[in-house]
């Protein structure tokens, strides 16, 4: 475990975004928004990309150029830039760069790592392994509890073992469904319809479709297979209201529950899908606070915390809810590395509880910084 940093220098946090996973943009829009806000004052920021094919970089660090400035000009990593390395030293973890025709060029030791990576090889415990194995700090979820979150049905499994209640459904291999495609659509159809079809591992609702009757299921299944070859099947909750809360671990390890927020879908959008979430000039209305009764708001945010703890989570998450017409309460699914601009749901419904954006930053820093790695 690398030490703490030296009071002689400001901490060295390495911001990591792109990726390999389909949510590469996303994490670039992240990326830019934390890069915007974190405070150059007191932190020494090293901006890495991750470009598609998985070559780690360093880059630019521009703001303005990790930005959506419309639905086919996203932001990528560039990965022409530079090679950037983690090498694991005796007593410290140093940034290393190889410029070509250059020696390497050791940038300095890395105190911690904010991982601004969704979906797999990123969000789902992969490169938290990696850190753990190099022996650096970096901010969020651990292996585990990465792995549980990004995996759906593994979190329901999870999550309905601790208690809470989530909504019935299938999961589907792309083995099973080529072996035994009509023993899938008898399994699936003990759900009724209308459901939904989504990768198991996916993000930022790439994949997902709404499945109305028995002839949309194979093109769905096929579909959120193209992303993931497991797929999960889930009833719909029907009439139900879409309600999220952040999670935020104090600093004695307390997790602590935002106001929770409700999404409202307008326009020709069926589900929060992708363009409902990220494109400008889609209808989508964000109510934070939500307007729920305050029996229905505290029993969520004691939920929210009860799914942080029952994935083992550190640091952060998003917890998402279905409201149904009787005002239960049922948990769709848990987010360890939420979106995480200024304008997404997380910062938002904090800064709505009472912590601004560049807070919520320094807060997550501080939180891996007195963190070690290795088992906890």
């Amino acid at each position: 475990m690398t030490d703490p940093p030296s009071h002689h220098r400001k901490p060295r946090v390495a911001i990591v975004f792109g990726g390999r996973s389909s949510e590469h943009a996303i994490s670039c829009v992240t990326a830019g928004s934390v890069l915007d806000a974190i405070d150059r004052t007191t932190y020494d920021v090293i901006p890495i990309g991750i470009a598609t094919d998985g070559r780690w970089v360093l880059e630019s660090g521009d703001p303005e150029r990790l930005r959506i400035t419309g639905p086919d000009q996203l932001p990528s990593v560039d990965g022409e830039r530079a090679p950037i390395a983690l090498l694991r030293e005796t007593d410290s973890t140093d940034l290393v760069v190889h410029e070509p025709s250059q020696p390497p060029q050791t940038l300095g030791e890395v105190d911690v790592v904010f991982p601004l990576l969704h979906g797999p090889w990123g969000e789902d415990g992969t490169i938290q392994g990696m850190f753990e194995m190099a022996g650096v700090r970096y901010v969020g979820a651990g292996v585990l509890a990465s792995a549980v979150g990004m995996d759906k049905a593994y979190a329901k499994i999870v999550l309905k073992a601790a208690g809470l209640p989530v909504m019935p459904s299938v999961t589907v291999s792309a083995r099973e469904w080529y072996r035994d495609p009509d023993g899938v659509r008898h399994r699936v159809a003990d759900l009724g319809f209308p459901l939904f079809v989504k990768p198991a591992r996916a993000g930022s609702s790439m994949g997902i479709s709404k499945v109305h009757g028995p002839s949309e299921l194979d093109a769905a299944i096929e579909e959120a297979h193209r992303h993931d070859p497991k797929a999960l099947v889930e009833q719909a909750a029907v009439g139900a209201r879409e309600v999220e809360c952040g999670v935020l671990e104090a600093l004695d390890g307390t997790p602590e529950t935002s106001v929770p927020a409700e999404i409202r879908i307008g326009g020709e959008h069926e589900f929060y899908d992708f363009a409902a979430k990220y494109l400008p000039e889609e209808h989508t209305e964000l109510d934070v606070p939500a307007d729920l009764p305050d029996e229905v708001a505290t029993e969520l945010r004691e939920m929210a915390a009860r799914a942080f703890e029952a994935i083992g989570g550190e640091g952060l998450a998003r917890v998402d809810f279905f409201v149904m017409p009787d005002h239960s309460v049922v948990v769709n699914e848990i987010n360890t590395m939420p979106g995480f601009t200024p304008t997404s749901m997380y910062p938002r419904m904090w800064a709505a509880t009472g912590v601004d954006y560049p807070a919520l930053v320094d807060r997550l820093i501080r939180l891996a910084l007195r963190r070690g790695t290795g088992l906890r």
